[in-house]
């Protein structure tokens, strides 16, 4: 009878383990799928984002490290959402001597980065990314990109475009001949 029992216990684990490889391998193939919705664009600024804020080069990163990479990338979460992060997607961390007590920080490998910021950017809403990158444009808030605001972007981008360049963009996309480009003016370009 131990014999049955035990056999049956060696079954349940086999089918266990199976079990955990079938979603390892589900997971892995989700995880390629979306990446291949990424331009090679966004995948190398994963990339660089992670390596450049890996301040130790053990290409894992913590909480810091986790906050200013996202920042990076134009995702500035509150202290509980990238905890949930790392509680989710990390691992702790090894004791660097095991013979001293070691409060283990969480910490998330370059794949686990990759999966979270991928399922990120998929998950952004364009008109919004529009939006945000209009705010770098008009400066102080005013609701409108003025001559003034193109020219000073256009020299911070290294841009040696001349002033009638310049002018003739204003006027070819100001929609409402007011001199500027407005929030819906600037939507309009950039969903065409």
């Amino acid at each position: 009878m131990a014999t049955f029992g035990t056999s049956t216990n060696q079954q349940r684990g086999d089918f266990q383990r199976a079990e955990r490889e079938r979603e390892r391998i589900e997971r892995e193939n989700r995880e390629r799928e979306e990446q291949n919705q990424l331009s090679e664009e966004q995948k190398e600024e994963i990339k660089e984002a992670f390596h450049l804020f890996d301040l130790d080069k053990d290409l894992k990163i913590d909480y810091h490290e986790l906050k200013v990479a996202m920042k990076a990338l134009g995702f500035e979460l509150p202290k509980a959402e990238i905890l949930s992060i790392l509680q989710t997607h990390g691992a702790p961390s090894e004791p660097p001597n095991p013979n001293v007590p070691h409060h283990p920080r969480l910490l998330l490998s370059f794949r686990d980065f990759q999966s979270v910021m991928t399922q990120r950017i998929l998950a952004r809403d364009p008109r919004e990314e529009i939006l945000r990158a209009f705010e770098l444009f008009d400066e102080g808030g005013k609701g409108k990109i003025n001559l003034n605001d193109l020219r000073r972007v256009a020299r911070e981008l290294g841009e040696g475009l001349e002033e009638e360049e310049l002018a003739a963009m204003i006027e070819e996309f100001d929609m409402d001949s007011d001199g500027a480009i407005n929030r819906e003016e600037f939507l309009e370009i950039c969903m065409q």
